[in-house]
């Protein structure tokens, strides 16, 4: 019983998806989109369009080669980026969002201006914490 009950709720969340739900693959897909390398990856690739991976290395300040790498096979697999391989010598590998890419991007891109314009704020309010924690 048990059994069908969870095929159900699997049934169910896949065509929509539900975040809440521990069996929806939409977890996935949130981790690898809101990941602090996915995150720059998509932004970098929305503002400046298509990029070599060692360009993407550089823009994304950090970030390590095996990281990279996973993180835009992740996002190849999901059907955000679109890996085009060059049959030249030495090998020529350019990347850049899809349609569907295009759009979370769009979405990742507007947090990401907030974080940016309310950063003066942010900081402030760790201060005004670290400070009540200090006086209690």
């Amino acid at each position: 019983m048990k059994a069908s009950k969870g095929s159900a709720l699997l049934a169910k969340v896949k065509q929509r998806g539900d975040l809440y739900a521990a069996v929806c693959p939409s977890r996935g897909v949130l981790e690898h989109v809101t990941s602090r390398w996915g995150v720059l990856v998509l932004i970098a690739l929305k503002e400046e369009g298509t990029h070599r991976f060692s360009e993407l290395r550089r823009k994304v300040g950090g970030v390590s080669e095996k990281m990279l790498a996973q993180t835009l096979q992740a996002l190849e697999q999901d059907g955000f980026v679109l890996r085009e391989a060059h049959p030249v010598i030495p090998p020529h590998v350019d990347y850049s969002l899809t349609p569907m890419g295009q759009e979370v991007a769009e979405h990742v891109k507007t947090l990401t201006t907030w974080i940016e314009g309310n950063l003066q704020r942010v900081l402030f309010a760790r201060t005004q914490e670290v400070s009540r924690k200090k006086a209690s």
